[in-house]
């Protein structure tokens, strides 16, 4: 089956907070994804909806369809480089931070029209 792929790497989110966004889109036709991440109230919903067009840019590139007969066949973020830094507290100590970062992929396929595929439910997703 010919599928497209996207990739945004380094992006400065969490990977825990990403993929909140991305286990909602799963599996799910490209409109109905791009009509969910246009009003989800979430950092990462801008990031993954940049991913989600330019698979299908890259989709329509390889003329596998329009944006109409896509579905979301992959979806998955990644942790990047952590940057460690740290914060000074009282009588000398320092706290460390960990500014984390996330590499997001998204595949799209063509829609195949006898099955839907199974969706990974995480645990605190609410649906």
């Amino acid at each position: 089956m010919a599928e497209a792929k996207a990739v945004l790497r380094y992006v400065r989110m969490t990977p825990r907070k990403v993929r909140m966004v991305v286990d909602l889109i799963r599996g799910r036709a490209v409109p109905e994804a791009l009509a969910m991440l246009k009003y989800l109230p979430r950092a990462a919903a801008p990031v993954v909806e940049k991913v989600l067009k330019s698979a299908v840019a890259n989709a329509e590139q390889k003329e596998l369809g329009d944006a109409e007969s896509l579905r979301i066949a992959k979806a998955y973020v990644d942790g990047g480089p952590v940057l460690k830094r740290f914060l000074a507290r009282s009588m000398g100590r320092a706290s460390p931070i960990h500014k984390r970062t996330s590499h997001v992929t998204i595949v799209v396929s063509q829609m195949s029209g006898d099955v839907e595929p199974e969706r990974v439910r995480s645990v605190g997703v609410a649906r």
